[in-house]
């Protein structure tokens, strides 16, 4: 059975938490946290102090809003995202501003987001969306013009480059996502990456009640008994069982995850460019990105079709995402019609490392039959 998407977990994650169970016997957070932080600085390239586990990506979206904007103030974010990202910014008190996409490559339209900064306005959150950091440049020179911070939400977009420079690499927040489905998953959890020392304090220990302090007693097998607390905190701290599955997925990723992802992206775009009424995501051309999902545009109306006929043959899809603005809790009095446009077309096929290249071929073969009738 083809599967939409799916977790590729094996034998040695399977190790690597029974050595937490039997060996360690410390299941909260401890040492396998920290090392997991180290393991993940090591691969990007940058301090160990400057990454932060916590329990899911959304947790660390939380907590960069909540280490850099305070109640009431606004952050600028693309209405077509994951729900997350928004409730992450009303969670911390602050108000998302929704905003248009560009049509090419998905990610916030920075001439929309301009028409939307008020004099609340302190951050903007782009998206990374199906993995493709574009316009990054141009988006750090728009937050430097009008001086925001960036909270980069890279759910996505674990082990990608950017102009030959990992994303997390540089920036000035940036939040990770490895749940079950992502480049790597640790089951849950995600992680905080920041050479803020101000926000690397807030967040280290409001992912743990704001116990000030705590992580490092946690590490050696510790805890406080004896502290205080001066702001809000919150239980985001991640496991020493999701730490060691991730410990592991991380191994695997250049060169197995990647590469196959890879692959199976390339296959699609053979298989289906030639198509006129499907249109994929754009990149630039120096990035370097590993798929988490593959979503195409299927123009002319015919999405919702191709949906139904994918599914007579077992294919399931799915639509990543409803525009955050169109739901109840974050409803805008202004529409944004590149996003509402997109919505209507956009479809996510199969992709996990886990597909087989037959899969794809059957996959393509049924979506060019139905949309060349």
């Amino acid at each position: 059975m083809i599967r939409l998407s799916k977790s590729v977990i094996g034998e040695i994650e399977a190790q690597a938490v029974t050595r937490i169970l039997l060996e360690d016997g410390y299941l909260g957070m401890g040492a396998e946290v920290g090392k997991f932080e180290k393991d993940i600085a090591d691969y990007l390239g940058v301090t160990s102090d400057n990454v932060v586990c916590v329990n899911t990506g959304t947790s660390a979206l939380h907590l960069a809003v909540e280490a850099t904007i305070e109640k009431g103030q606004e952050v600028l974010v693309p209405s077509f995202t994951f729900l997350s990202s928004f409730q992450a910014i009303s969670a911390a008190g602050a108000i998302p501003i929704s905003c248009d996409v560009y049509e090419d490559t998905l990610t916030i339209d920075l001439d929309d987001a301009e028409k939307r900064i008020t004099s609340k306005t302190r951050a903007i959150m782009p998206v990374h969306y199906a993995s493709n950091p574009a316009n990054i440049e141009q988006l750090y020179e728009f937050a430097k013009k009008y001086n925001l911070r960036v909270i980069e939400d890279a759910a996505h977009a674990f082990g990608c480059d950017y102009k030959g420079k990992k994303i997390g690499s540089f920036g000035d927040i940036i939040c990770f996502s490895f749940d079950g489905i992502k480049n790597i998953t640790s089951g849950e959890g995600g992680a905080i990456v920041t050479n803020d020392t101000k926000v690397l304090s807030i967040v280290k220990d409001a992912r743990l009640l704001s116990i000030e302090k705590d992580s490092d007693k946690r590490y050696s097998g510790q805890r406080s008994w004896d502290f205080d607390v001066k702001r809000q905190g919150f239980r985001y701290h991640m496991s020493n069982i999701f730490a060691a599955i991730g410990r592991v997925q991380l191994q695997r990723l250049d060169n197995e995850f990647a590469p196959k992802r890879i692959e199976l992206l390339k296959m699609y775009h053979k298989l289906l460019e030639s198509n006129s009424r499907i249109k994929f995501q754009s990149q630039e051309a120096d990035s370097f990105v590993i798929p988490h999902i593959l979503c195409i545009r299927v123009l002319e109306n015919n999405r919702d079709g191709l949906k139904d006929e994918l599914e007579k043959h077992e294919i399931p899809t799915g639509i990543h995402y409803k525009p955050n603005h169109l739901l109840s809790y974050y409803k805008t009095s202004y529409g944004l019609p590149v996003t509402e446009r997109i919505y209507n077309e956009i479809l996510t096929l199969p992709l996990h490392p886990e597909i087989k290249i037959v899969d794809v071929e059957f996959i393509c073969k049924t979506i060019n039959n139905y949309l060349n009738k």
